[in-house]
Formats: C-alpha cells, sequence, structure tokens
C-alpha cells in the first residue's frame, strides 16, 4: 500500500505517533515532554538515529525523542538514517508527523526527500506471498510539519522522494519475489507495463530474434532452461537533450541462478540466487522515475533477462559462444553466466555510441569477499564517469569503491581456442570479470558497478530492510538525473 505523504504547516497535526528531533546540544523542545536530564537517565543522548520512545506525552498516543545530533548540522543522509529510525521506533501504526524535514542547515528540499526515502523504505515489507496480513506495515499517511518559509521547498522534496521510494520498493518486491513468479517473461511483461505508465518507449526482444541479433551470451546461458529468454530496451527521450547527454545502463537480470553444469553448492547463496537479477530491477526501477523526476538527459535501457539452469541442454565447460559483437568466448565456467549476457547487452549499448555506459550486476563473490556486504565495487575506463558515480554514492548513502581494471591480469583470461574464455585465475575475480566486461564497450567511457556484496541484509538496518535490498537503484537515479557528458 502507498502511503501519503503531505505538508502542513500546522502544529497542530493530529498523528498515532510524533516524531520530535532532539540534538544531542541546544534546548529539548517542549513536545518531549522530558528535559535533558531526563532523556539522559533514560540512554538518550541525541546521537543520529537514536530514538527514545515516550508513550502518552505532547498530545499523541506515541512521541518519539528522534536523535539528530550536534549543532542543527543534520545532513540529508543522517536524515534518512534519523527518519528510518523514527519510523521502526513508532510501531505498527496508521499515521506519523514530524517536523524532522525542516532540521539541518542544507537543502530542506534534500532533507525532505530523504526523509521520506528513510520512513519508507524502513517500513516497506515483501508481502506478496504472506498469509499474515499483520505482516505489512499499517502506515498510510506521513504529514512533515513545516515553516511556512520551508514548506515550499519541502514539498518539492516529499514529490521527488515518493517517486524515488516507490522505485526501490518496486525495485526489491521483484528481487525477492521467488523464481517461480517471476521469469524472464513475467519480468517482461512487468516493464512493458511500467513503460506504459511512465511514458518509455519499449521493445522486447524474444529468443529468436535474440538468436537473429547474435546475442550468442544470452541464448548460451539460456540453453539449459525451459523458459525463454528476454531482452528488453527502454528509451526515456526528453525534450533538448543533445547527442553528448545519453547514457545507456545495461542490467543483469538473471532471474535464477543454479550455476548451470557448474553447479552451486546448496547454501544460503544459492537459496538468494532469485536476487541475481537485482541489477535489471534497479535498472527498470531508475527508468520508472526519470519523467516524473524531469530528468534532462536521454537514457537508453537493457534488460538482460533469462535464468541460468542445468540440464542436457545446458551450456558446457569447453563451449564457444560468439557474442553481438562478433567476439568468441570459450566457456570455463557456467556459472560465470552474468559477464555472457551483459556482453551482449553492452554490444549493442557501445553501438549506440552513448556519451556513457553503466552497468549493474550481482556479478563476483570476490566483490562481496573484498568490500564486505556495505560497499558495492566499480570499475571502468573513465574516471570522470566513476567520479560521477561516486559523488552520487555518497549523496544517497549507497557506499561504492573503486577497484582497479589491471590490465597485466587480461593474459588471464586467454582462450586457445577462442578469442577469450569467460574466467581467469583463482584470485582477482572482480577485476578479471571488469577486464571481461571491458572489452565489448568499444571507446565508450564505461562503468560497472558489482552489487553482489549490498543485494541483501538480513536484518533491518537504516533504510536498508531485510532481504533484498535494491542497492545501486537511489543511485543510478542520482547518477542520470545529474549526468554531465564526459
Amino acid at each position: 500500500m502507498t502511503i501519503q505523504f503531505s505538508v502542513s504547516t500546522s502544529s497542530r497535526v493530529q498523528a498515532s505517533a510524533v516524531g520530535v528531533p532532539v540534538g544531542s546540544d541546544g534546548p529539548v523542545s517542549s513536545k518531549v515532554g522530558l528535559n535533558r536530564k531526563q532523556l539522559s537517565e533514560r540512554g538518550f543522548e541525541g546521537r543520529v538515529g537514536q530514538t527514545l520512545v515516550l508513550n502518552g506525552l505532547g498530545g499523541a498516543s506515541v512521541v518519539v525523542a528522534i536523535g539528530v545530533g550536534a549543532g542543527n548540522s543534520l545532513t540529508p543522509n543522517d536524515a534518512r538514517k534519523a527518519a528510518a529510525a523514527f519510523a521502526r521506533a513508532a510501531g505498527k501504526v496508521e499515521s506519523l508527523a514530524t517536523t524532522l524535514a525542516g532540521v539541518g542547515r542544507g537543502n530542506k528540499a534534500n532533507i525532505a526527500q530523504a526523509v521520506v526515502e528513510g520512513i519508507q523504505l524502513a517500513t516497506h515489507r515483501y508481502c506478496a506471498l504472506k498469509s499474515d496480513k499483520n505482516f505489512a506495515s499499517p502506515l498510510r499517511e506521513v504529514v512533515l510539519v513545516s515553516t511556512a518559509e520551508n514548506a515550499a521547498a519541502i514539498s518539492r522534496g516529499v514529490k521527488n522522494g515518493a517517486v524515488v521510494a516507490n522505485a526501490v520498493c518496486m525495485a526489491r518486491d521483484l528481487a525477492n519475489t521467488p523464481p517461480a513468479y517471476l521469469t524472464a517473461r513475467h519480468f517482461a511483461d512487468k516493464a512493458v507495463e511500467i513503460a506504459a505508465q511512465t511514458g518509455l518507449e519499449i521493445t522486447v526482444y524474444n529468443k529468436e530474434e535474440l538468436l537473429q541479433m547474435g546475442c550468442g551470451g544470452m541464448i548460451g546461458v539460456n540453453q539449459g532452461s525451459v523458459e525463454p529468454p528476454r531482452m528488453v530496451k527502454l528509451s526515456y527521450n526528453p525534450k533538448g537533450a543533445g547527442k553528448k547527454q545519453h547514457v545507456v545502463l545495461v542490467g543483469k537480470g538473471v532471474m535464477y541462478d543454479s550455476g548451470g553444469i557448474s553447479l552451486k553448492p546448496s547454501d544460503p547463496s544459492h537459496a538468494v540466487m532469485k536476487m541475481d537479477m537485482s541489477g535489471a530491477a534497479a535498472v527498470l526501477a531508475t527508468m520508472s522515475t526519470l519523467g516524473a523526476l524531469k530528468c534532462a538527459t536521454r537514457v537508453t535501457a537493457f534488460l538482460m533477462c533469462t535464468d541460468n539452469m542445468p540440464s542436457g541442454s545446458a551450456l558446457k565447460l569447453g563451449d564457444v559462444l560468439t557474442m553481438r559483437n562478433g567476439k568468441t568466448v570459450e566457456i570455463h565456467n557456467t556459472d560465470a553466466e552474468g559477464r555472457l549476457i551483459l556482453a551482449d547487452g553492452l554490444s549493442l549499448a557501445a553501438e549506440l555510441k552513448p556519451s556513457a555506459i553503466i552497468n549493474i550486476a550481482t556479478l563476483t563473490g570476490a566483490c562481496l569477499v573484498a568490500l564486505g556486504e556495505k560497499v558495492a565495487g566499480v570499475l571502468g575506463t573513465n574516471d570522470k564517469l566513476i567520479s560521477q558515480l561516486e559523488d552520487a554514492a555518497a549523496r544517497v548513502d549507497e557506499p561504492i569503491w573503486q577497484l582497479p581494471l589491471v590490465k597485466e591480469y587480461r593474459r588471464l583470461l586467454d582462450s586457445t581456442v577462442a578469442d577469450m574464455r569467460n574466467i581467469g585465475g583463482p584470485a582477482g575475480g572482480t577485476i578479471t570479470a571488469g577486464l571481461f566486461l571491458s572489452e565489448f564497450v568499444g571507446n565508450t567511457p564505461w562503468a560497472h558497478l558489482d552489487i553482489a556484496g549490498p543485494m541483501k541484509v538480513d536484518g533491518d538496518d537504516g533504510w536498508m530492510q531485510r532481504g533484498a535490498t535494491a542497492f545501486g537503484t537511489r543511485l543510478l537515479i542520482e547518477t542520470v538525473t545529474s549526468f554531465k557528458a564526459v
């Protein structure tokens, strides 16, 4: 159920729970009902994201003191964290009100957007298959209380925040959906529905068309499956976008990754391979927001959707595939399938001669080992493009870390029978995967986001909710809406 966010300049807003910002210094609002010493005795110090629930005070059924740090220095990222903490502390209520969007010295629209994102993302649940009707959050209405001076800016932030948060929730729902409920065909149908709702141009390519197009990576990975592949092309074409303002996004959409003949072990990591399409979900969600956010950059997207299954017809080790750009690839591991389907998408992207290509994928366990579960890896051929991604990542609190494309490692991909093979050696797997992908982008500035680590969390963590995180969605939205040609 969609949460309705609104802005009010009245101090008498009625809500099930009221959030009152309290800094680690300075005065304490009388609405809290406690002074600084009394708060301290209850362990509340006003740190960002800290909360204290006070029942029956301030004229509301629940009052929540929300820590906002020292010196009115709250940033949008702090506000998102604080808003998420407030929403969780309030519990299962139908309405919230808070003055949190008016705190801090930054742009009030940006802070308001972060507050909306924090509340909606913290209360979001994937409920489609739950029989417990109380599992979903009952929250339906949130009022951001503002001064008359800040109301216009906060209203803008609320509008943008709702667009972005709804997109992230959609991407989470897609990634959480079991593979029997979300095949490549289902995903393509969803993309058609979203394109119609958001004014995007869309073309869906079936197996026969992919074969005619020479997309050997897609055909090869899919050949062990009874479910046919789909490639979805989405286009957003705003008026006035010049030739240098064109970004192509490519998303890995492996609907379920068994590993193919190189079968994965039956362990917890295998159980979440329904999320191996998180890159495509993030791209689809990003595209859905561009019209509403008035993005000035032309954006094209390729969603590469198939599953990777073992069967008598499955891709075998030693097979050679011919990619869209004509390069031949010898298969040494069928579980290194994501790069094969991305190769076709990147080849098609390069043919469009855009100003930049960005792909996103849950690509390598090596990246998870290197950077853990909170940070995504980024590699690429253009430092200015990577800098834009890093800046966007910092603004939306989706951290990324650049890894090098070590050219000397390219020899690890050498094949005796083909142009290259699909894996390198036992070490540096994220880098060799990046080097593989770089073979398909030509001279176009390109960046690769490996989100294998932060694709999911096992418990509530800031704005992230247990399960699929849709990490990369807000990062891509921020990147393309603020893009500068490189």
